[in-house]
């Protein structure tokens, strides 16, 4: 059988993710592809908040390239967006009604934007990123960066709303990446009382038995520091599976693997 692991919210810190997929068998002592026949999902967040977000999206866009064809998969998350947006937009007034300072430049530097990852960022990493997906099933799990519903905005099926926001990141309509942005950053929909129903509606909807997340911090859930955390959050009924350890503040790079059913 094959094992398929995931692992989400680098922000800038390859060094924990390589550190973390050598423990998992995924890669050899010089960081090159050694899964055999396993997959592991990334689920967006190179950018932002830690010193090298460059680092991470080319060590992992070389994995992609080494291994077999859809061994390695990447999905879109909010900070790619983010820094996305801001090399597209920059310091751009985003329209709205009312008077608002909204841009890109100014979210990115409030959540933790690094220069050298813009100065860095070249067309190729830009072309290639907008061509990754925001959901992905595998292992009967639907995987996701956010911990979101705001995904079916785009449609009612995965391959709808992978589709469609895909036509969206293409478009010059700075209103329209400003709307990408705001659901990707939306998060918590599956905790409290109607978490698992939410869960379970999404699940129906889109397939799978179970929801692999990052974007929130599982130690904040948990209500312990990071650097305590020793694993992902099962939540929501176990309909849910939080992996994101929280690298950039003090937290491990989880890679997960994943139940099979």
């Amino acid at each position: 059988m094959t094992r398929v692991f995931a692992v989400s919210d680098i922000h800038g810190h390859p060094e924990k993710l390589q550190a973390s997929l050598l423990a998992a068998g995924l890669t050899d002592d010089d960081g090159n592809w050694a899964g055999a026949d396993a997959r592991l999902w990334v689920l967006g967040d190179f950018f932002d908040r830690g010193p090298d977000g460059i680092g991470a999206l080319r060590f992992v866009r070389a994995l992609v390239d080494q291994a077999p064809a859809e061994a390695v998969n990447v999905l879109l998350g909010n900070h790619e967006i983010l820094a996305l947006g801001m090399r597209k937009f920059g310091d751009t007034f985003v329209p709205h009604e009312g008077i608002t300072s909204r841009s890109f430049e100014r979210s990115w530097a409030l959540n933790g934007g690094q220069d050298r990852d813009q100065e860095l960022l070249s067309d190729d990493d830009v072309a290639w990123l907008l061509d990754r997906p925001l959901l992905g099933l595998d292992a009967d799990h639907l995987l996701m960066h956010s911990d979101t519903a705001e995904y079916v905005e785009w449609g009612d099926t995965l391959d709808q709303i992978n589709t469609r926001a895909h036509a969206d990141l293409h478009s010059d309509d700075i209103v329209l990446w400003w709307e990408i942005w705001r659901r990707m950053t939306a998060r918590y929909a599956f905790r409290g009382p109607g978490g698992p129903e939410i869960a379970r509606i999404l699940l129906q909807a889109l397939g799978g038995r179970r929801i692999v997340h990052g974007h929130s911090i599982v130690a904040d859930q948990l209500g312990i520091l990071p650097q305590f955390l020793t694993g992902p959050h099962l939540y929501a009924e176990e309909l849910v599976l939080g992996i994101d350890g929280g690298a950039f503040d003090g937290g491990p790079c989880l890679v997960v693997e994943l139940e099979q059913p």
